[in-house]
């Protein structure tokens, strides 16, 4: 799974053809690390439909900043370079793939 930084970000998500899920982490954080396995499967699932990237928010903390995350895990959906929708902390499989199918 691609991960993208302050340097990056830009090209990645914001000029995507394709919709993004922007998954903001950091290595010591146990929800983060517990819902990392859900987002690389939702990624293999949606491949083609839906960009699934990471966000280091300790390595990438201007991005983190503009986008006002305070708490992670977030997940951002972005669409056309906006932000579509943003949910924060754990959430089950089932959950975030309805969520994905509401974006592509």
């Amino acid at each position: 799974m691609l991960e993208v930084n302050d340097a990056n970000f830009q090209a990645e998500v914001l000029n995507s053809q394709l919709p993004v899920l922007v998954d903001f982490w950091a290595s010591w954080c146990g929800p983060c690390r517990m819902l990392a396995p859900i987002v690389e499967h939702i990624a293999k699932n949606y491949e083609g439909k839906l960009k699934v990237v990471k966000l280091n928010v300790d390595e990438a903390g201007e991005t983190a900043a503009k986008y006002g995350i305070t708490a992670i895990p977030t997940l951002i959906f972005f669409k056309d370079g906006k932000v579509a929708e943003q949910k924060t902390g754990f959430m089950a499989e089932d959950v975030l793939s309805k969520l994905a199918e509401t974006h592509i």
